[in-house]
């Protein structure tokens, strides 16, 4: 079968409106120049579209007019690399996402230790940022929860009291390897991120629990995050005002 022949038949049974590399296609390296002309051809017809170099998508037509690939599928493209997990959505749009701001970012941030990931295409934008520690399918979930109090006194328009309860029954519902692990990835962030996240697992793990995040700061270290007694009753025990 023809290599056109074959991505023909591929891309036929693509769904419309998601991102595709030319790794989805299945091709061979020999037959790469093959696809390239091929895939050429189809844009050419408007069987399919180019996001960016090396990112398609099929078209979706509606009564409105065509569809573009929702921001959400073109920035995934962008999360991966061969399968694997190289980077995360941090910063303000993943503050919304978690309901812990109403603002919308013009620009998102991508984080990834291993790579500097930059997109200006399909209507997003989205600058790089560099993660504590590497980027897997695994740990990206932990470490959304690490930025949050990372970030926690720039927020906008955080209701702080609303956003510690939640984030209390966050931890508390986290298995116990991934406070573990949680604990562990913490010792790469700033002071301040294993201080708040020692004040929150103190309310709901034993001292014992939190001992090495106590050890890892410096107890003449005072923090200040606008979080009182009434918000969290074990920020005196971590410096934090």
């Amino acid at each position: 079968m023809k290599t056109a022949t074959k991505i023909g038949k591929r891309i036929n049974r693509m769904q419309e409106g998601i991102i595709f590399k030319y790794k989805h296609l299945n091709i061979a390296p020999e037959e790469y120049s093959a696809a390239a002309k091929a895939i050429e051809r189809l844009i050419a017809k408007k069987v399919i579209k180019r996001v960016s170099t090396g990112l398609f998508y099929k078209p979706k037509g509606t009564v409105f007019g065509e569809l573009r690939p929702r921001e959400k599928e073109i920035v995934r493209a962008y999360l991966f690399e061969q399968n694997k997990r190289i980077a995360y959505v941090t910063g303000t749009a993943l503050y919304n996402r978690m309901g812990l701001t109403s603002q919308v970012p013009k620009i998102i941030k991508l984080a990834s230790l291993g790579k500097r990931i930059t997109v200006n295409t399909g209507g997003v934008q989205a600058k790089p940022v560099k993660s504590y520690v590497n980027v897997t399918n695994d740990n990206y979930y932990l470490l959304e929860i690490l930025d949050v109090l990372k970030d926690f006194t720039i927020i906008p328009d955080l209701n702080k009291k609303m956003a510690i309860k939640n984030l209390l029954n966050t931890l508390k519902e986290l298995a116990e390897k991934d406070k573990v692990r949680i604990i562990k990835f913490a010792l790469n962030y700033p002071p301040r991120t294993r201080a708040l996240l020692g004040a929150l697992f103190n309310k709901i793990c034993s001292k014992q629990f939190v001992t090495i995040l106590k050890q890892s700061l410096n107890p003449l270290s005072t923090y200040k995050l606008g979080i009182n007694e009434e918000m969290l009753s074990t920020t005196p025990n971590w410096n934090i005002s």
